[in-house]
Protein backbone atom coordinates (compact mmCIF):
# COMPACT_ATOMS: atom_id res chain seq x y z
CA UNK A 1 0.00 0.00 0.00
CA UNK A 2 1.35 3.40 -0.99
CA UNK A 3 2.16 5.66 1.95
CA UNK A 4 0.18 8.88 2.33
CA UNK A 5 2.44 11.79 1.42
CA UNK A 6 2.43 15.58 1.60
CA UNK A 7 2.25 18.55 -0.75
CA UNK A 8 4.34 21.53 0.40
CA UNK A 9 3.48 24.78 -1.37
CA UNK A 10 6.49 27.10 -1.14
CA UNK A 11 10.09 25.95 -1.15
CA UNK A 12 11.89 28.64 0.86
CA UNK A 13 13.39 27.82 4.29
CA UNK A 14 9.95 27.48 5.88
CA UNK A 15 8.85 24.89 3.35
CA UNK A 16 12.28 23.24 3.55
CA UNK A 17 11.70 22.69 7.26
CA UNK A 18 8.43 20.85 6.53
CA UNK A 19 10.11 18.75 3.84
CA UNK A 20 12.86 17.68 6.22
CA UNK A 21 10.43 17.03 9.07
CA UNK A 22 8.36 14.61 7.00
CA UNK A 23 11.18 13.25 4.85
CA UNK A 24 13.10 12.09 7.91
CA UNK A 25 10.10 9.88 8.72
CA UNK A 26 10.07 8.33 5.24
CA UNK A 27 7.00 10.30 4.12
CA UNK A 28 7.02 11.18 0.39
CA UNK A 29 6.95 14.95 -0.16
CA UNK A 30 6.05 16.81 -3.38
CA UNK A 31 7.13 20.44 -3.51
CA UNK A 32 5.31 23.15 -5.47
CA UNK A 33 6.67 26.63 -6.15
CA UNK A 34 6.33 29.34 -8.78
CA UNK A 35 10.08 29.65 -9.25
CA UNK A 36 13.45 28.14 -8.35
CA UNK A 37 13.80 27.53 -4.63
CA UNK A 38 16.14 25.91 -2.15
CA UNK A 39 13.65 23.21 -1.19
CA UNK A 40 13.80 21.54 -4.59
CA UNK A 41 17.40 20.38 -4.04
CA UNK A 42 16.73 18.82 -0.64
CA UNK A 43 17.44 15.10 -0.50
CA UNK A 44 14.00 14.70 1.08
CA UNK A 45 12.03 16.22 -1.83
CA UNK A 46 10.46 13.40 -3.82
CA UNK A 47 9.25 15.53 -6.76
CA UNK A 48 9.26 19.22 -7.65
CA UNK A 49 6.64 21.08 -9.73
CA UNK A 50 6.28 24.68 -10.83
CA UNK A 51 2.85 26.27 -11.10
CA UNK A 52 1.19 29.58 -12.02
CA UNK A 53 -0.35 31.51 -9.12
CA UNK A 54 -3.63 32.12 -10.96
CA UNK A 55 -4.21 28.40 -11.59
CA UNK A 56 -2.95 26.78 -8.36
CA UNK A 57 -6.25 25.12 -7.43
CA UNK A 58 -6.70 23.65 -10.90
CA UNK A 59 -3.06 22.50 -10.80
CA UNK A 60 -3.60 20.72 -7.46
CA UNK A 61 -6.77 18.99 -8.66
CA UNK A 62 -5.05 17.86 -11.85
CA UNK A 63 -2.00 16.69 -9.90
CA UNK A 64 -4.17 14.58 -7.62
CA UNK A 65 -5.48 12.68 -10.64
CA UNK A 66 -2.13 12.30 -12.44
CA UNK A 67 -0.11 11.26 -9.38
CA UNK A 68 -2.84 9.41 -7.44
CA UNK A 69 -2.46 11.64 -4.37
CA UNK A 70 -5.60 10.57 -2.54
CA UNK A 71 -5.59 11.73 1.12
CA UNK A 72 -2.25 13.53 0.84
CA UNK A 73 -1.77 16.44 3.26
CA UNK A 74 -1.38 20.00 1.93
CA UNK A 75 1.02 22.40 3.70
CA UNK A 76 0.64 26.06 2.63
CA UNK A 77 3.54 28.31 3.67
CA UNK A 78 2.20 31.83 3.06
CA UNK A 79 -0.87 33.83 4.02
CA UNK A 80 -1.86 34.26 0.38
CA UNK A 81 -1.78 30.51 -0.23
CA UNK A 82 -3.64 29.87 3.03
CA UNK A 83 -6.45 32.11 1.81
CA UNK A 84 -6.57 30.44 -1.59
CA UNK A 85 -6.50 26.92 -0.13
CA UNK A 86 -9.11 27.70 2.53
CA UNK A 87 -11.57 29.41 0.20
CA UNK A 88 -11.37 26.33 -2.05
CA UNK A 89 -11.43 23.84 0.82
CA UNK A 90 -14.55 22.00 -0.42
CA UNK A 91 -13.00 21.32 -3.84
CA UNK A 92 -9.65 20.21 -2.46
CA UNK A 93 -11.00 17.98 0.31
CA UNK A 94 -12.36 15.58 -2.31
CA UNK A 95 -8.73 14.51 -2.79
CA UNK A 96 -6.51 16.05 -0.11
CA UNK A 97 -6.31 16.57 3.63
CA UNK A 98 -6.54 20.35 4.13
CA UNK A 99 -5.09 21.43 7.53
CA UNK A 100 -6.61 24.92 7.67
CA UNK A 101 -10.08 25.67 9.10
CA UNK A 102 -13.00 26.89 7.02
CA UNK A 103 -12.75 30.44 5.68
CA UNK A 104 -15.34 31.63 8.20
CA UNK A 105 -12.74 30.99 10.90
CA UNK A 106 -9.54 31.62 8.97
CA UNK A 107 -10.69 35.04 7.72
CA UNK A 108 -10.89 36.29 11.32
CA UNK A 109 -7.20 35.55 11.89
CA UNK A 110 -6.21 36.62 8.36
CA UNK A 111 -7.58 40.16 8.84
CA UNK A 112 -5.87 42.18 11.57
CA UNK A 113 -8.98 44.25 12.29
CA UNK A 114 -11.01 41.11 12.93
CA UNK A 115 -8.17 39.60 14.99
CA UNK A 116 -8.11 42.61 17.28
CA UNK A 117 -11.90 42.49 17.66
CA UNK A 118 -11.58 38.84 18.63
CA UNK A 119 -8.85 39.75 21.12
CA UNK A 120 -10.99 42.48 22.67
CA UNK A 121 -13.93 40.06 22.94
CA UNK A 122 -11.57 37.61 24.66
CA UNK A 123 -10.09 40.26 27.03
CA UNK A 124 -6.64 39.95 25.48
CA UNK A 125 -4.56 43.17 25.46
CA UNK A 126 -3.74 44.81 22.11
CA UNK A 127 -1.82 47.96 21.11
CA UNK A 128 -3.85 51.14 20.65
CA UNK A 129 -5.12 51.00 17.10
CA UNK A 130 -7.18 53.23 14.82
CA UNK A 131 -9.04 52.40 11.59
CA UNK A 132 -9.97 54.99 8.99
CA UNK A 133 -12.62 55.41 6.30
CA UNK A 134 -11.61 58.91 5.20
CA UNK A 135 -8.20 60.63 5.44
CA UNK A 136 -9.74 63.69 7.15
CA UNK A 137 -10.39 61.50 10.20
CA UNK A 138 -6.66 61.61 11.01
CA UNK A 139 -6.99 65.15 12.38
CA UNK A 140 -9.53 63.97 14.96
CA UNK A 141 -7.54 61.04 16.31
CA UNK A 142 -5.78 61.28 19.72
CA UNK A 143 -2.48 60.10 18.24
CA UNK A 144 0.76 60.12 20.16
CA UNK A 145 3.67 59.94 17.77
CA UNK A 146 5.48 57.96 16.56
CA UNK A 147 2.90 55.61 15.06
CA UNK A 148 3.04 52.93 12.40
CA UNK A 149 0.86 52.21 9.39
CA UNK A 150 0.18 48.54 8.60
CA UNK A 151 -2.12 46.72 6.17
CA UNK A 152 -5.04 44.72 7.53
CA UNK A 153 -3.84 41.74 5.48
CA UNK A 154 -0.80 40.92 3.40
CA UNK A 155 -0.87 41.59 -0.32
CA UNK A 156 0.01 44.57 -2.46
CA UNK A 157 1.42 46.53 0.53
CA UNK A 158 4.13 43.96 1.23
CA UNK A 159 4.87 43.16 -2.41
CA UNK A 160 5.56 46.79 -3.33
CA UNK A 161 7.03 48.29 -0.14
CA UNK A 162 8.84 45.09 0.97
CA UNK A 163 8.06 46.34 4.49
CA UNK A 164 5.82 45.09 7.26
CA UNK A 165 4.98 48.60 8.48
CA UNK A 166 5.78 52.25 7.79
CA UNK A 167 6.69 54.57 10.68
CA UNK A 168 5.49 58.15 11.01
CA UNK A 169 7.23 60.49 13.47
CA UNK A 170 4.61 63.23 13.14
CA UNK A 171 1.27 64.04 11.49
CA UNK A 172 2.93 65.38 8.32
CA UNK A 173 4.78 62.12 7.78
CA UNK A 174 1.62 60.15 8.51
CA UNK A 175 -0.33 62.01 5.82
CA UNK A 176 2.53 61.45 3.36
CA UNK A 177 2.44 57.72 4.10
CA UNK A 178 -1.34 57.61 3.64
CA UNK A 179 -1.00 59.39 0.30
CA UNK A 180 1.66 56.89 -0.77
CA UNK A 181 -0.58 53.99 0.26
CA UNK A 182 -3.35 55.34 -1.98
CA UNK A 183 -0.97 55.11 -4.93
CA UNK A 184 -0.21 51.40 -4.35
CA UNK A 185 -3.29 51.30 -4.83
CA UNK A 186 -4.75 50.48 -1.41
CA UNK A 187 -7.82 52.11 0.09
CA UNK A 188 -7.41 53.76 3.47
CA UNK A 189 -10.00 51.36 4.94
CA UNK A 190 -7.54 48.50 4.28
CA UNK A 191 -4.89 49.84 6.66
CA UNK A 192 -4.58 50.61 10.34
CA UNK A 193 -2.65 53.12 12.43
CA UNK A 194 -1.07 51.66 15.54
CA UNK A 195 0.90 52.93 18.51
CA UNK A 196 4.57 52.03 18.74
CA UNK A 197 5.27 49.86 21.77
CA UNK A 198 8.73 50.73 23.10
CA UNK A 199 11.55 48.23 23.40
CA UNK A 200 12.06 46.89 19.91
CA UNK A 201 12.58 43.32 18.70
CA UNK A 202 13.83 41.95 22.03
CA UNK A 203 10.26 42.28 23.34
CA UNK A 204 8.71 40.11 20.62
CA UNK A 205 7.28 36.76 21.73
CA UNK A 206 5.23 33.94 20.23
CA UNK A 207 3.05 31.09 21.38
CA UNK A 208 3.02 28.26 18.83
CA UNK A 209 0.79 25.22 18.95
CA UNK A 210 -1.07 22.37 17.36
CA UNK A 211 -4.59 23.12 18.54
CA UNK A 212 -7.71 20.93 18.39
CA UNK A 213 -11.13 21.09 20.05
CA UNK A 214 -10.04 23.68 22.58
CA UNK A 215 -6.92 21.78 23.61
CA UNK A 216 -3.22 22.29 23.02
CA UNK A 217 -1.78 19.07 21.58
CA UNK A 218 1.74 20.44 21.08
CA UNK A 219 3.26 23.76 22.09
CA UNK A 220 6.29 26.00 22.19
CA UNK A 221 6.88 29.56 23.37
CA UNK A 222 9.73 31.66 22.04
CA UNK A 223 11.35 35.07 22.07
CA UNK A 224 12.15 36.55 18.65
CA UNK A 225 15.29 38.51 19.53
CA UNK A 226 16.44 39.55 16.06
CA UNK A 227 14.53 40.22 12.87
CA UNK A 228 15.22 41.65 9.41
CA UNK A 229 15.06 44.61 9.45
CA UNK A 230 15.37 45.06 13.22
CA UNK A 231 12.55 47.60 13.36
CA UNK A 232 9.26 46.13 12.09
CA UNK A 233 10.97 43.14 10.53
CA UNK A 234 9.45 41.01 7.81
CA UNK A 235 11.02 37.85 9.20
CA UNK A 236 12.80 36.65 12.33
CA UNK A 237 16.50 35.80 12.05
CA UNK A 238 17.26 34.69 15.64
CA UNK A 239 14.77 33.05 18.00
CA UNK A 240 15.09 31.19 21.31
CA UNK A 241 12.73 29.10 23.39
CA UNK A 242 11.32 30.53 26.64
CA UNK A 243 9.04 29.33 29.42
CA UNK A 244 6.35 31.98 29.93
CA UNK A 245 2.98 30.45 30.94
CA UNK A 246 1.16 33.74 30.28
CA UNK A 247 1.80 33.38 26.55
CA UNK A 248 0.09 29.98 26.48
CA UNK A 249 -2.80 31.29 28.57
CA UNK A 250 -3.47 34.18 26.17
CA UNK A 251 -2.93 32.14 23.02
CA UNK A 252 -5.21 29.33 24.19
CA UNK A 253 -7.94 31.79 25.11
CA UNK A 254 -7.82 33.36 21.64
CA UNK A 255 -7.85 30.08 19.70
CA UNK A 256 -10.55 28.54 21.89
CA UNK A 257 -12.85 31.48 21.23
CA UNK A 258 -13.20 30.44 17.57
CA UNK A 259 -12.69 26.68 18.02
CA UNK A 260 -9.52 26.79 15.92
CA UNK A 261 -7.90 23.69 14.46
CA UNK A 262 -4.33 23.26 13.22
CA UNK A 263 -0.93 24.89 13.56
CA UNK A 264 -0.62 28.55 14.46
CA UNK A 265 1.77 31.18 15.74
CA UNK A 266 0.21 33.81 18.00
CA UNK A 267 2.52 36.82 18.17
CA UNK A 268 2.80 39.17 21.15
CA UNK A 269 4.89 42.14 22.25
CA UNK A 270 5.78 42.82 25.87
CA UNK A 271 4.76 46.31 26.92
CA UNK A 272 6.85 47.37 29.92
CA UNK A 273 4.61 50.41 30.48
CA UNK A 274 1.70 48.35 31.80
CA UNK A 275 3.42 44.95 32.17
CA UNK A 276 1.28 43.13 29.60
CA UNK A 277 1.80 40.94 26.54
CA UNK A 278 -0.13 42.56 23.70
CA UNK A 279 -1.38 40.65 20.68
CA UNK A 280 0.14 41.64 17.34
CA UNK A 281 -1.09 39.03 14.84
CA UNK A 282 -1.69 35.34 14.20
CA UNK A 283 -0.14 33.11 11.53
CA UNK A 284 -2.53 30.30 10.58
CA UNK A 285 0.15 27.98 9.15
CA UNK A 286 3.69 26.88 9.85
CA UNK A 287 5.71 29.97 10.73
CA UNK A 288 9.20 30.77 9.44
CA UNK A 289 11.14 29.31 12.37
CA UNK A 290 8.95 26.28 13.14
CA UNK A 291 12.01 23.99 12.99
CA UNK A 292 13.05 25.38 16.37
CA UNK A 293 10.37 23.03 17.68
CA UNK A 294 12.12 19.99 16.24
CA UNK A 295 15.34 20.91 18.05
CA UNK A 296 13.50 21.68 21.28
CA UNK A 297 11.45 18.47 21.27
CA UNK A 298 8.22 19.04 19.31
CA UNK A 299 8.04 18.31 15.57
CA UNK A 300 5.03 20.41 14.52
CA UNK A 301 4.67 19.41 10.82
CA UNK A 302 4.91 15.70 11.63
CA UNK A 303 2.41 15.92 14.51
CA UNK A 304 -0.06 17.69 12.21
CA UNK A 305 0.49 14.95 9.61
CA UNK A 306 -0.20 12.27 12.21
CA UNK A 307 -3.41 13.91 13.35
CA UNK A 308 -4.71 14.41 9.81
CA UNK A 309 -3.93 10.84 8.78
CA UNK A 310 -5.74 9.30 11.71
CA UNK A 311 -2.95 8.63 14.21
CA UNK A 312 -3.69 9.70 17.77
CA UNK A 313 -2.08 12.93 18.88
CA UNK A 314 -3.40 13.60 22.37
CA UNK A 315 -2.27 15.98 25.08
CA UNK A 316 -0.03 13.18 26.34
CA UNK A 317 2.24 14.04 23.38
CA UNK A 318 3.17 17.32 25.05
CA UNK A 319 6.77 17.07 26.20
CA UNK A 320 8.82 19.51 28.30
CA UNK A 321 10.41 21.99 25.91
CA UNK A 322 14.13 22.58 26.22
CA UNK A 323 14.84 26.13 27.35
CA UNK A 324 17.19 28.51 25.55
CA UNK A 325 17.37 26.49 22.32
CA UNK A 326 18.23 28.85 19.46
CA UNK A 327 17.07 29.05 15.84
CA UNK A 328 19.22 31.00 13.37
CA UNK A 329 18.58 32.14 9.80
CA UNK A 330 22.32 32.15 9.18
CA UNK A 331 22.81 34.29 6.04
CA UNK A 332 20.24 36.93 6.96
CA UNK A 333 21.21 37.06 10.63
CA UNK A 334 24.91 37.45 9.84
CA UNK A 335 24.26 40.40 7.53
CA UNK A 336 21.88 41.96 10.05
CA UNK A 337 24.39 41.62 12.91
CA UNK A 338 27.22 43.18 10.88
CA UNK A 339 24.96 46.12 10.02
CA UNK A 340 23.85 46.60 13.63
CA UNK A 341 27.43 46.41 14.94
CA UNK A 342 28.63 48.98 12.41
CA UNK A 343 25.78 51.28 13.43
CA UNK A 344 26.74 50.90 17.09
CA UNK A 345 23.46 49.22 18.04
CA UNK A 346 25.09 45.94 19.01
CA UNK A 347 28.34 44.80 20.60
CA UNK A 348 30.31 41.85 19.30
CA UNK A 349 30.49 40.19 22.72
CA UNK A 350 26.70 40.47 23.10
CA UNK A 351 26.22 38.79 19.74
CA UNK A 352 28.65 35.98 20.60
CA UNK A 353 26.86 35.35 23.89
CA UNK A 354 23.59 34.66 22.04
CA UNK A 355 25.20 31.80 20.11
CA UNK A 356 25.87 29.61 23.15
CA UNK A 357 23.81 26.46 23.63
CA UNK A 358 21.74 24.21 21.37
CA UNK A 359 21.13 25.63 17.89
CA UNK A 360 18.93 24.84 14.91
CA UNK A 361 19.77 26.46 11.58
CA UNK A 362 17.03 27.49 9.19
CA UNK A 363 18.78 26.13 6.10
CA UNK A 364 22.17 24.62 6.92
CA UNK A 365 22.22 20.90 7.69
CA UNK A 366 25.16 18.53 7.41
CA UNK A 367 22.67 15.79 6.52
CA UNK A 368 21.09 17.87 3.74
CA UNK A 369 23.68 20.48 2.63
CA UNK A 370 22.57 21.29 -0.93
CA UNK A 371 19.80 23.78 -0.01
CA UNK A 372 22.33 25.96 1.84
CA UNK A 373 24.78 25.88 -1.07
CA UNK A 374 21.97 26.64 -3.53
CA UNK A 375 20.80 29.55 -1.37
CA UNK A 376 24.22 31.20 -1.63
CA UNK A 377 23.94 31.11 -5.42
CA UNK A 378 20.38 32.49 -5.24
CA UNK A 379 21.38 35.31 -2.88
CA UNK A 380 21.58 38.11 -5.53
CA UNK A 381 18.13 37.19 -6.79
CA UNK A 382 16.68 37.09 -3.26
CA UNK A 383 18.07 40.53 -2.46
CA UNK A 384 16.57 41.95 -5.65
CA UNK A 385 13.12 40.42 -5.33
CA UNK A 386 12.41 40.78 -1.62
CA UNK A 387 15.24 42.74 -0.04
CA UNK A 388 16.25 39.45 1.63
Amino acid sequence: MRKIGAIVIGGDYQGLGIIRSLGRKGIPVYLLDTTQCIGRVSRFTSKFFTYEEATLIEFLLDLAHKENLNEWVIYPTSDEIVKLITTNKNKLEKYYKVPTPKWEITRILYNKKLVFKLANDSNIPTPKTWYLEEIETIHKLPLKFPVIVKPLSKGVFHKITKKKALKAKNKKELIQIIDAVHKLPLHISKIKIQEVIPGGAVNLYSFCSLFKKGKVLAKLSARRIRQHPMEFGRASTFVETVDIPELEKLGTKLLSHINYYGLSEVEFMWDSRDKTYKLLEVNVRTWGWHTLGYKAGVDFPFLLYKDLTGEKVGTECIVPIQKNVKWIRLLTDTGLVIYEILKGNMKIRDYISTLKGEKEYAVWSSHDPLPFIFEIFLLPCLIKTRGF
